[in-house]
């Protein structure tokens, strides 16, 4: 039941921060929840191996790039799911910001509870 509620969440902050950001855009609510399972399967399955595949660079930039990494990922999500368009490199970045500070303190929210 976590999952889902987490899925959830996910979809609502995609689609509010579509609503923020200019150079995103999406189709309505049921694109952003697939938006959001899709993202969530690219973080769970490409973003570890692209992690281990980039770690000196990474280390490097004191995990900055990871950053980097989530906008590709964003990027490539974009290219997958019809009706979720990110107009470039910086809207993802900013996009991948947004949502990780939201998702972030609604983790937080959850542990206090």
């Amino acid at each position: 039941m976590a999952l889902v509620i987490s899925w959830l969440i996910s979809a609502v902050v995609i689609l509010l921060a579509s609503y923020l950001l200019p150079g995103i855009s999406i189709a309505g609510f049921v694109t952003a929840l697939i938006v959001a399972l899709v993202l969530g399967l690219v973080n769970a399955f490409i973003k570890p191996i692209l992690l281990i595949l980039t770690l000196p660079i990474n280390i490097l930039t004191l995990g900055l790039f990871t950053l980097v990494i989530n906008a590709v990922l964003i990027l490539l999500v974009a290219a997958i799911v019809p009706g979720f368009q990110v107009a470039g490199f910086i809207w993802a970045l900013l996009f991948g910001l947004i949502l990780s500070a939201v998702m972030y303190l609604v983790g937080k929210v959850d542990t206090v509870r």
